[in-house]
């Protein structure tokens, strides 16, 4: 059975930060360790990944490993003023922005997650949703999204059915193993996305 928190539980990671690479013993020890969700109540886009890798588990940050694009798309897309390091994944909902995960357990892989504990975490989500109320939910990554929410169809793109009342847009997975995708192209996914729910042009400049 998944190992993710409640919604109630949530709050910002209490990091450090790393001033070093771990070694392979650490990255092993971070097997199953959790990182608390980044949330705030009617956050314009709550970002959903898989689940953390071993580099975050053991950093205590979302999209810790060097080589993710996540963070460096955030910017290049305009949706924060600069490039944030992960360890200031506090800052995200002044922005109106968090991050949370089907499965809250530290992997290697993504595959290492079975379809069950991936459904697990899809009604836990729902649960989330309907708690926060955010403005569109961003799912990081089209594999696990099919397997959780059982839509072999999904693709990258805007998902005609809501979930919990909250538009959906499946993203690539910005992992740095997911070599179909550049930085560029996510980030003019998340900009197209932000355009569509802030109304606006995205950006700080």
């Amino acid at each position: 059975m998944s190992a993710r928190r409640d919604p109630a539980d949530a709050g910002p990671a209490p990091g450090y930060r790393p001033s070093r690479r771990p070694g392979k013993d650490e990255l092993a020890a971070a097997a199953g360790a959790t990182i608390p969700d980044v949330l705030a109540p009617g956050l314009d886009i709550l970002f959903c990944g898989i689940n953390p890798g071993l580099y975050s588990g053991w950093s205590g940050y979302h999209f810790a490993r060097p080589g993710n694009r996540f963070w460096p798309a955030l910017h290049l897309a305009g949706l924060t003023p600069r490039r944030l390091r992960p360890e200031e994944q506090h800052l995200l909902p002044q922005w109106g922005l968090g991050i949370t995960n089907l499965a809250a357990r530290t992997t290697a892989r993504a595959d290492e997650l079975g379809a069950e504990e991936l459904r697990e975490g899809a009604a836990a989500l729902e649960r989330t949703l309907r708690a926060y109320r955010p403005g569109a939910l961003a799912v990081l990554g089209v594999t696990a999204f099919r397997a959780a929410f059982g839509d072999p169809a999904a693709a990258i793109g805007p998902r005609g059915q809501p979930i919990a009342d909250t538009p959906v847009r499946v993203l690539p997975n910005p992992s740095g193993l997911n070599a179909h995708w550049s930085v560029e192209g996510i980030a003019a996914e998340l900009r197209d996305l932000a355009e569509g729910i802030r109304g606006t042009s995205a950006g700080f400049g």
